[in-house]
């Protein structure tokens, strides 16, 4: 049985490799150039096979014209389905109705309890969040509205405090900063990693939504896009350091570009990354099918129940390239 990690990190392409520009190459980031052998995570090196890791890129576009948007392209990852080609185009960044219908009648929590599998978003939210949800006056983005759909309990202030999730920045500094919030604990960046490897074995599914990454692009902040990425890789570290020689796999991508590209505000037509870190025979099989955002879901449930059907009536792994996927 295979779990998977989905690391879902909003606005981040494969841009220039361009410093002056691009943050991903301005950024001390030791681990992802490890698992690239030495590369960065910029446009021309996927796709890339290495002992650890695979990157491919990822079309986010998936046919529709026009500038990828935050709520359809999530709810394609959710689902396996072209959500811009279905609803006449890209939108964002909230769902409107036609996507939230589309999340509620199916996607990939809602598939992987029906399956008997285990599935939690990692993310924990302050009670001022639940409050404006509640009253109406903040909308679900695609993620949370996808994991409530599913009846998945979103985590909350208390799950934060027992070390059973993590804060949007991971080490619980920005929410400790905030006046009013209820107190949490302050991890150091690798920490931080190493808990979300120890809480990632707990699912067959784990999410964490990282979405500081679009907000720097929004703001053309170069310096505070470094600093994330450069405490992500230190997260990532640690996750790795925790993560050991599971037979598991750590996906990684995104809904569109953004802060790749600082010379201009707002979202790009650059792929996004496709990174895949685990057993080659995982990271092939996952890949199959691999070239747009509706391929995640079904390569997540493949991933999962495949394997651990595998391992029930003893056979190894399916390398099938012509094998089809289905999302239910």
């Amino acid at each position: 049985m295979s779990r998977v990690l989905f690391l879902f990190l909003d606005g981040i392409g494969l841009g220039d490799p361009d410093p002056q520009i691009n943050p991903l190459v301005a950024a001390k980031m030791p681990t992802l150039e490890s698992l690239l052998q030495g590369q960065r995570l910029v446009s021309g090196v996927a796709p890339f096979w290495g002992p650890q890791a695979t990157l491919l890129a990822i079309d986010a576009q998936m046919g529709v014209p026009r500038t990828p948007q935050s709520a359809s392209g999530q709810a394609s990852l959710l689902t396996g389905r072209n959500v811009p080609d279905q609803i006449g185009g890209h939108y964002g960044p909230k769902p409107n109705p036609a996507i939230a219908d589309i999340l509620r009648q199916d996607n990939l929590f809602m598939q992987v309890k029906s399956r008997g599998g285990s599935a939690a978003l990692l993310n924990a939210y302050p009670p001022g969040y639940f409050q404006a949800v509640d009253s109406g006056r903040r909308l679900y983005s695609a993620i949370p509205l996808a994991v409530a759909a599913a009846g998945i309990p979103l985590m909350t202030s208390d799950d934060l405090q027992a070390g059973r999730a993590l804060s949007a920045d991971f080490t619980g500094a920005g929410w400790a900063s905030q006046p009013g919030f209820p107190p949490a604990p302050v991890y150091s960046a690798e920490d931080a990693g190493k808990l979300m490897a120890e809480l990632a074995a707990s699912y067959d599914l784990s999410w964490f939504d990282y979405w500081a990454s679009d907000y720097a692009g929004h703001h053309q902040d170069a310096e505070a896009a470094v600093r994330l990425m450069e405490s992500f890789d230190s997260v990532l570290a640690g996750l790795l350091e925790a993560w050991a020689d599971r037979r598991d796999l750590i996906v990684l991508t995104s809904d569109h570009g953004n802060m790749e590209d600082l010379s201009a505000r707002g979202h790009t037509l650059n792929p996004v990354p496709g990174l895949l870190i685990g057993p080659e025979d995982l990271r092939h099989r996952f890949a199959d099918h691999l070239t747009d955002l509706t391929g995640f879901a079904p390569a997540v449930l493949d991933t999962i129940f495949d394997d651990r059907e595998n391992a029930l009536n003893g056979s190894g792994p399916s390398h099938d390239k012509g094998k089809g996927h289905d999302t239910g």
